[in-house]
C-alpha cells in the first residue's frame, strides 16, 4: 500500500443529546467467553433509546435493592451493542476483569435485577466514507469496533486488531473480504503490550490510500502506539482518527474520555 495524503473521506461529527435516566432490569445473561459476557436490560423506559455512535458510552447504574436512588448507585460506562426502541431493551458486553463492580454485577446478579441507564449524552458519529480502516483495541472496545465495522461498505478495506489474552477467549469481529481481522495473544504479557507492538510494526509503506478512519482503544498506555502510528507516521486526519485509553491499570473509577 502507498502513503498519500488524506483526503476528507470521512470525518466526526458531535451530536448532542438530551440526557435520560432510564430505570431497566437484567433479562438475559449470554457467555460469550469465559471472561466476557453479553447482559441484556429491558423496560418499558428503555422504549426511544438510542445510540448514533459508534464509540457512544452510556452510564450503568448497579442499585442494590428495588427502590434505591438510581444516580446513586454504583455505576462504570459501556459501548451500547444493540438495542430495539420499541420492544425497550438494550444489549452491553462485559469485559470481566478486575473484580470491580461491574464485573461482579455482570457475571452474578440474578435475573430480574434492578439496573438504571444514563445516557449517552453525546455522540461522535462518522459521516462519509473513509478509503480505509484501522480498529484496533482490547476486549473493552470490541463493541465498538462491531459496530464500526457493521457500517463498513462491502468493498470496504482495511486491518482490524483485537487484543485477548488466548485463543480460548478470541471475540470474533464480522468484517467485509478486504479488511483483515487478526486476534493478538497477550499470554502473561501486561494488558495492551501485545496490540501496541503490532501498531509499532506498522510503517508508513503499508499506510492505505486516501483517508484513513483509526479507532484504537485499550488500556491507557495504548495510547502512545495509536498515536504515534495514526497521527504522526500514517500523517492521519485527526477528524477521522480516535485513540482513548478505555480503562486505566489499578484505577476503578476511570472514565474514557468523550
Amino acid at each position: 500500500m502507498k502513503m498519500s495524503n488524506p483526503t476528507l473521506g470521512a470525518r466526526l461529527e458531535p451530536r448532542r443529546h438530551e440526557l435520560l435516566f432510564r430505570a431497566a432490569t437484567l433479562s438475559q445473561r449470554t457467555w460469550v467467553t469465559p471472561s466476557y459476557v453479553r447482559l441484556r436490560l429491558e423496560g418499558p423506559e428503555l422504549q426511544g433509546f438510542d445510540s448514533p455512535g459508534a464509540d457512544d458510552h452510556i452510564r450503568v447504574f448497579f442499585p442494590a435493592q428495588p427502590g434505591g436512588e438510581i444516580r446513586e448507585a454504583p455505576n462504570r460506562e459501556y459501548t451500547p451493542v444493540s438495542w430495539d426502541a420499541e420492544a425497550g431493551w438494550l444489549d452491553i458486553d462485559v469485559a470481566l476483569h478486575g473484580g470491580g463492580v461491574g464485573s461482579q454485577w455482570a457475571a452474578s446478579a440474578p435475573l430480574g435485577a434492578p439496573v438504571g441507564v444514563g445516557g449517552p449524552r453525546g455522540s461522535m458519529v462518522l459521516v462519509g466514507r473513509p478509503d480505509a480502516w484501522l480498529l484496533a483495541g482490547d476486549e473493552t472496545a470490541v463493541p465498538a469496533i462491531r459496530r464500526f465495522a457493521a457500517a463498513m461498505d462491502d468493498d470496504a478495506v482495511g486491518r482490524i486488531a483485537i487484543e485477548v489474552p488466548d485463543a480460548a477467549h478470541d471475540l470474533p469481529v464480522a468484517a467485509p473480504p478486504g479488511v483483515e481481522v487478526v486476534q493478538l495473544h497477550r499470554g502473561e504479557r501486561p494488558a495492551g503490550e501485545e496490540l501496541a507492538d503490532w501498531l509499532d510494526a506498522l510503517d508508513v509503506e503499508e499506510r492505505p490510500f486516501g483517508c484513513v478512519f483509526g479507532f484504537v482503544a485499550a488500556e491507557q498506555s495504548i495510547v502512545r502506539a495509536g498515536r504515534a502510528l495514526l497521527l504522526d507516521r500514517w500523517a492521519g486526519d485527526p477528524a477521522a482518527t480516535v485513540v482513548k485509553g478505555y480503562w486505566k491499570r489499578g484505577t476503578a473509577e476511570y472514565h474514557a474520555p468523550h
